[in-house]
């Protein structure tokens, strides 16, 4: 056993993904001796770059694109602009259709408004409208709250009620982001891209399906300013970034570390117990970043949780879809016939492609919905080897393609990795309509990589679920899992509390701030105060 399992810690963090890494940094640079104990060899969680096809071409098999990490207050508070390079495309969403045409969002409005004209000129001027509000609300709500310990409702809407800015958000969370979507727009390309748009804020359409929209992400439709980046050579680098800065912090990390349990004692949390037998203790805390049923079912056990904790367990729910996803290695980038229309779409970081109508789209919902292979092939891409040209061999490409599915899809008895194979042809066949290149003169190797794998190796994806908790208005805000329990001293700092899952590592960030008040510590930083930043609107 490391030496390090024999040492007792101010306080123990398990799971080195983004989340415990953050944390861990503030902790052990605030003077606590911290041990993060992780189960596999490596560390990062779904921070994973991986050579799946062929030497040289860097996959990211989870996370890709990033949000507005590079400013984020963690990432400022531990110079990580240092150690980890972000890329922000001028060019953030394209959408090319069969008919030759194409609609691209970029980060400048007048640029984009001329591509939305081109469809609509009514949507056109809805966008203009619509945008002046979004800049505004984002940066000044949306982006500091996902930061920020969630107020009550009653708290954070009487504080928002009280500016035009705050009750015109207050308005957009009540609403269903389909339906705001689906009335402010005329065209269906305009509202398909649009979908797509908040989708990845951390949603599918099974989520902008609930009826109201607590975080009101909905917002991000209409800005521009703020948004998607990539870690430059592939996301595994803000992970290595993290754990440099948690290593020169003084903290300790252990990879291979098998919990049995959560050791608890006096009802609080005082260590865990490996399954060789062996006890770690922590003085001060516990903070796991597991999902909700690893740590309350699997190292706790629900005899030791009060019973209307354990009814909040049964009622915790994950999200209903999975990710197929296909990682290419290519000769060439994708290059599509709807250049001809707007060359800027072969440089754009996220693609949709598949769905040329409403009707499509909601095609593939109900299939999904109904544990069905959906018949309409639509998934997201995007040009990262022409964005940055380092996660591939020079003159060479790489990308990849992400199709929502359903954990166990009926396939009608037939073998699973035949399944994967054909299903992956598919992919590549519509591809191929949007981008002619797509041929398997064109492709070096391909690497498909679904639920039933990606299970396998981050079991903390529960049934399937890459965020760890569905985004649902039940579940996000005020409503989220919460990050302190009914044990003492033991905190959830994962993707199952506020902001919820993705790469954000607010969890993290704000959890740590929520300790050293607990601990009487002054925080050598300055957490971000929701009730303070609405006191500050105007």
């Amino acid at each position: 056993m490391s030496q390090a399992l024999e040492r007792d810690y101010d306080g123990i963090i398990i799971g080195a993904g983004h989340h415990g890494m953050v944390l861990g940094s503030y902790m052990a640079r605030a003077g606590l001796k911290i041990l993060l104990v992780e189960r596999r060899l490596t560390y990062g969680g779904g921070l994973s770059t991986q050579e799946v096809t062929k030497p040289g071409f860097y996959h990211n098999l989870h996370s890709i694109n990033h949000f507005n990490i590079s400013e984020s207050p963690w990432f400022r508070d531990f110079n990580l602009e240092d150690r980890v390079t972000y890329i922000t495309p001028r060019y953030e969403f394209g959408q090319p259709h069969l008919d030759g045409t194409a609609l691209v969002f970029g980060r400048d409005l007048e640029e984009t408004l001329a591509n939305v004209a081109r469809f609509s000129k009514k949507d056109a001027a809805t966008f203009r409208e619509w945008n002046i509000k979004a800049e505004e609300i984002t940066q000044k709500i949306l982006l500091r709250e996902r930061y920020c310990e969630p107020l009550s409702q009653a708290e954070r809407e009487s504080l928002l009620a009280r500016t035009a800015i705050g009750r015109d958000f207050i308005e957009m969370t009540k609403r269903q982001p389909l339906d705001v979507v689906s009335k402010l727009f005329e065209n269906d390309h305009v509202k398909l891209l649009f979908l797509f748009k908040v989708s990845l804020f951390g949603t599918w359409l099974v989520d902008t399906l609930s009826k109201t929209s607590p975080m009101g992400s909905v917002i991000r439709a209409f800005d521009l300013q703020s948004g998607y980046q990539l870690c430059q050579g592939g996301s595994f680098n803000l992970a290595r970034g993290l754990m440099e800065t948690f290593i020169a912090a003084g903290g300790t990390f252990v990879p291979q570390v098998a919990i049995s349990k959560i050791i608890i004692e006096d009802g609080k949390a005082t260590g865990i117990e490996l399954t060789n037998g062996k006890t770690v203790r922590a003085k001060q805390f516990v903070a796991s970043t597991l999902n909700v049923h690893q740590t309350f079912e699997d190292l706790i056990g629900r005899a030791q949780l009060p019973e209307a904790f354990n009814k909040k367990l049964d009622d915790f729910q994950y999200t209903g879809w999975t990710l197929f996803g296909v990682h290419f290695a290519l000769h060439e980038s994708p290059r599509f016939k709807a250049e001809a229309f707007d060359p800027n779409l072969h440089r754009t970081l996220k693609w949709s492609l598949g769905a040329e109508t409403m009707e499509d789209l909601m095609s593939a919902f109900e299939d999904i919905k109904a544990n069905r292979v959906p018949s309409i092939v639509q998934f997201g891409s995007g040009a990262l080897s022409v964005i940055d040209p380092a996660n591939s061999p020079a003159g060479k490409h790489n990308t990849y393609a992400w199709h929502a599915m359903p954990l166990n899809p009926d396939i009608g008895g037939k073998d699973y990795e035949a399944f994967k194979t054909e299903f992956a042809d598919r992919i590549v066949e519509t591809f191929a309509r949007y981008a002619p290149n797509m041929t398997s003169k064109n492709i070096i190797a391909k690497h498909v990589y679904t639920a039933r794998e990606y299970t396998q190796e981050m079991v903390n994806m529960r049934h399937g679920d890459i965020f760890m908790g569905a985004f649902s208005a039940q579940q996000v805000m005020y409503n989220h899992f919460g990050y302190r329990s009914p044990v003492g001293n033991l905190y959830m700092a994962g993707s199952a509390v506020h902001p919820g899952g993705a790469i954000s590592g607010g969890a993290g960030y704000i959890t740590a701030g929520l300790i050293a008040g607990d601990l009487g510590i002054k925080p050598w930083w300055t957490p971000w105060n929701a009730r303070e930043d609405m006191a500050r609107l105007r």
